[in-house]
Formats: C-alpha cells, structure tokens, sequence
C-alpha cells in the first residue's frame, strides 16, 4: 500500500497491471463518482474484485471508461450507450444492417 492507506497499481501475474478505482478513473479523466455510477447503471464491470471488496481495472477495463466518456461528451445519452453495449454481447440477427442499429442507438440528446 502506498502512503494515506491509498492503493496503488498491483501486479498480478503475466504483467497484468490492475488499478483501483481511484488510479483507473484518474487515467480514464472521469471523476470517481462518475466511474462509480457507470458500476452502478451496468455500463462496465471491475476486471477483478478483491476478497476485501475493492474493485480493480485492467487497461482494457479504462479504455472502455474513456469511450463511455467520449460517447457520452459527444452527446449520446448513458443509456444508448449502455444499449450499444448490451447489444455488442449478443449477435444481431443475420439479415439486420450495421446501419439500422446506428439508427436504434442515435438518440443523442433524447434521454439520459
């Protein structure tokens, strides 16, 4: 633990650097509440969950913090983007155009 009881990037295996919640939004530009409510909404999950409860981001973990972030500067509301994600999980059905679901996640500025 590095000074004030604040945790600093651990190492874990194979090089895998993983960063607390504090250090990931910093790196990311958001704030910590901001971060906090992205876990909240189920925008994004931790990378890891330590057995004290503390939630741990790899870098694949912050980039997707930063393109939450420029999605949402760029004017599409936290739940399109939620929505897109949820989207990316699952395979849209064969035959439905990329554009028709640009279509169904352009709502910039309709909700949030």
């Amino acid at each position: 633990m590095s000074q004030k009881g604040k945790l600093s990037p651990t190492r874990l295996g194979e090089g895998a650097s993983r960063s607390p919640i504090g250090a990931a939004a910093k790196k990311a530009g958001v704030s910590r509440q901001s971060l906090q409510y992205y876990l909240m909404v189920g925008l994004l999950e931790p990378t890891e969950v330590t057995p004290t409860g503390r939630r741990l981001f790899d870098e694949k973990g912050i980039e997707r913090i930063k393109l939450i972030k420029k999605l949402n500067d760029s004017g599409y509301p936290l739940r399109a983007i939620r929505e897109l994600f949820l989207k990316g999980r699952t395979r849209p059905p064969l035959g439905v155009p990329m554009t028709e679901l640009s279509q169904r996640t352009n709502l910039k500025g309709s909700e949030q």
